[in-house]
């Protein structure tokens, strides 16, 4: 499997941020960490074997990215405003800066530029990541696949009135899109597959899939929220049998 590292310089964020890339060709997919994890991530929790199939065949290339988490999401109090302004770096530093450095990087391992949108995809905050992101930017991306994401922002701000804070919370605004709204009609031509199960760790994850659910019903917006059995945890175990499973289905969504 082709495998190479990066460790490059975000002027966003005003440091070294490391990201490793797995496969030379396919659908380029935006990897985000669990909360206030790794790049590397994904491949030592075996994340990567599981599609090793797809990786080889050059279906796909993921691009396995950092986070900054441990500054906004995680703190715990502290000041908000200055906590999501950091995340608001992040956000730019991934559209701003990544995105097009992966157009860099595909072109260089394919032979050949990608002309589509970029796919996205994460568990548990990275769940929440790739479907915040993308719901902001659907002009850049094309879709997203979360595992067990939350998607509330008062878990990790409680009691916010902040209104940056309030346009990273999507069962916050999504339930006050119009139907007519610009943003909603790019949604309709994006891939969404919202996933998480209802047993141990899941209870808020749950609520909040049903909320994103009932707003792209609402909205006419073809998403595929799925929610699993009540023995199904928010745990590595069963995110090794989901990655694969919803990635096939991604790729086959025409």
């Amino acid at each position: 499997m082709h495998i190479r590292y990066y460790k490059e310089y975000s002027h966003n964020l005003r440091r070294d941020m490391e990201f490793k890339v797995y496969g030379h060709a396919g659908l380029p997919i935006v990897v985000f960490p669990c909360q206030d994890g790794k790049y590397f991530d994904f491949e030592s929790r075996g994340m990567i074997d599981t599609i090793a199939d797809k990786l080889e065949a050059g279906h796909v290339q993921l691009f396995c990215i950092g986070c900054v988490d441990e500054e906004t999401w995680s703190v715990k109090g502290g000041d908000y405003h200055g906590r999501i302004l950091w995340h608001e770096h992040y956000f730019r530093y991934v559209c701003e800066e990544f995105v097009p450095r992966l157009h860099q990087i595909h072109a260089e391992t394919d032979g050949n530029s990608y002309e589509g949108r970029i796919i996205l995809t994460g568990a548990s905050m990275g769940g929440y990541h790739c479907v915040n992101f993308y719901l902001r930017r659907p002009d850049l991306f094309g879709g997203c696949l979360s595992l067990s994401g939350l998607f509330h922002a008062g878990y990790f701000f409680p009691g916010f009135d902040d209104l940056d804070i309030y346009y990273n919370s999507p069962v916050d605004y999504l339930p006050q899109m119009p139907y007519e709204h610009y943003l909603v009609d790019q949604y309709r031509h994006g891939k969404i597959i919202i996933v998480c199960g209802q047993g141990a760790w899941e209870d808020e994850a749950k609520v909040d899939a049903r909320i994103l659910k009932d707003q792209f019903n609402r909205l006419n917006v073809p998403a595929w929220v799925d929610l699993w059995g009540e023995d199904v945890a928010h745990d590595w175990p069963w995110l090794l049998i989901q990655f694969p499973f919803y990635l096939t289905k991604l790729l086959e969504w025409k």
